[in-house]
């Protein structure tokens, strides 16, 4: 039985996670439905919790809104209502739970930027190797002579004139 679970939890993992830290400021693309519509909803704010727990961690992400109301979210990370994370930038903190930004405003509230580590770029550099999608190629223009008899020599110099 426990087997069966495992293999129930495993299918419902994702694999297009990035690393998410405490500190991170993410977008969250959720999909909304409304009625019979479905639409993408972004949610970008700071992230002051995760928790890990194989296909049930969870991301809790926290902005200020309009008239400096704090507004948070709790995202299941493995859930198919959201469609993906993007990091927009990675926060240098020293604590795993940031609740103490719920009580701060202005300026107290904001998280120093983390540089990245020499690691990080090679690793950001190889997986946007991997989905960079192929260059195109243009051939480069040249005149259109098909056949030399019927070319007049004014036509093959103004061709030749116009690169």
């Amino acid at each position: 039985m426990s087997n069966l679970l495992d293999l129930v939890k495993q299918r419902q993992m994702r694999d297009d996670i990035p690393d998410l830290r405490p500190g991170d400021t993410v977008r969250v693309h959720a999909r909304i439905i409304e009625g019979n519509k479905e639409r993408i909803q972004i949610f970008e704010g700071v992230v002051i919790s995760l928790r890990r727990a194989q296909n049930a961690t969870s991301v809790t992400v926290r902005k200020i809104s309009f008239n400096s109301i704090g507004v948070e979210r709790t995202f299941l990370v493995h859930s198919p209502r959201v469609d993906r994370f993007e990091i927009v930038r990675r926060g240098r903190v020293r604590r795993a739970k940031l609740y103490y930004l719920r009580e701060r405003q202005g300026k107290s509230a904001r998280i120093k930027e983390r540089k990245p580590r020499p690691r990080d770029l090679a690793a950001a550099a190889a997986a946007q190797a991997r989905t960079a999608p192929e260059p195109i190629l243009a051939a480069p223009a040249t005149p259109n002579v098909t056949d030399a008899t019927t070319t007049t020599p004014e036509t093959v110099t103004t061709a030749v004139g116009a690169e």
